[in-house]
């Protein structure tokens, strides 16, 4: 029997939310929401608290239920193949939601059973080896350490071998140890062909693990590309010049590109690459006289991206 892989792992078109409560007026938590994540991606769904994120994660889940759109999940309409769409997702909620007198063990196979997995086809022992859990197999979770049960709640995502994981802020309260191995596990399904979409306020953890991110403000898509598309189209760089000597005011030529002193012997120039080369800057730097001591460059990081886009949508 030949599987059919979808191009696009989760697919959203027009997807909206509202919540209506009694007394209220209505909030729309999603305002047609168009999405595409591809198979085989890392994909960071990004955005600040109540932007839509949770509301859209739990709709794929069939958690709650949409007021208008499609979603497909792996090919399947939540609401026309319901048990199949639900079958392809593995989620890691943010919460740890761990019954304190089951073992490890039994925590994984009460949720094999859930989906309909066979004790013959169930793969508790390596999944509690790949998430070093072995050793604890056996232990209550309530004795657990907090860093356990984060592995304890992954390890449950994975019982059914879903095509997409989804993390809802795995590494939120956990020690930078864990939080590497955890990466590193991730990095495994993923190259073994899982679908990854993460979500997390750690920015610079998906700057370094996603190779597509969104980011969602006020329940709209307000970007969405590969993410070194992303950090190449905010355009701005620094240049910090450390001088020989001191420095008691800038020329003009310099202070017209920007530059500006930040210690007597420290200039800042902070520049577009789209419109003003490096050796621009140099050539000036060498025209002014300044001796040059020691250079630096710094990229933008994803943190100013988001500060960019999520203040535009918000305006």
């Amino acid at each position: 029997m030949t599987v059919t892989i979808p191009d696009c792992a989760i697919r959203t078109k027009e997807l909206r939310k509202v919540y209506s409560v009694r007394g209220r007026h209505p909030v729309e938590a999603l305002k047609g929401v168009d999405l595409e994540i591809p198979t085989g991606s890392i994909f960071g769904l990004l955005g600040p608290n109540g932007a839509g994120k949770s509301t859209l994660i739990n709709i794929i889940a069939n958690l709650v239920k949409k007021t208008s759109g499609t979603a497909e999940v792996w090919g399947h309409d939540i609401d026309v193949q319901r048990r199949l769409a639900s079958a392809s997702v593995g989620i890691v909620p943010q919460e740890l939601t761990i019954d304190p007198f089951f073992t490890p063990r039994e925590a994984l196979d009460l949720q094999a059973g859930y989906y309909g997995v066979p004790a013959s086809e169930r793969q508790t022992s390596a999944i509690l080896v790949a998430l070093g859990l072995a050793d604890k197999a056996e232990t209550y979770t309530r004795r657990l350490s907090g860093g356990m049960r984060r592995r304890l709640m992954v390890a449950k995502a994975l019982v059914h071998q879903p095509p997409i994981i989804i993390l809802d802020e795995p590494t939120a309260g956990v020690d930078v140890e864990l939080r590497s191995q955890l990466w590193d596990y991730v990095r495994e399904l993923n190259a073994k062909g899982a679908t990854i979409v993460l979500t997390t306020h750690y920015l610079e953890e998906a700057e370094q693990m996603c190779d597509r991110i969104a980011i969602i403000n006020q329940g709209n898509v307000v970007a969405c590309d590969e993410t070194s598309v992303l950090m190449q189209d905010l355009d701005q760089k620094e240049i910090h010049i450390t001088t020989t000597n001191p420095i008691d005011e800038l020329s003009p030529e310099l202070q017209h590109l920007g530059a500006n002193l930040k210690t007597p012997k420290v200039i800042e120039i902070r520049y577009q690459p789209s419109r003003l080369a490096i050796g621009e800057i140099l050539n000036e730097i060498d025209r002014a006289g300044i001796l040059v001591a020691d250079l630096s460059v710094s990229e933008p990081a994803l943190e100013d991206l988001f500060l960019e886009v999520t203040s535009k949508s918000a305006g």
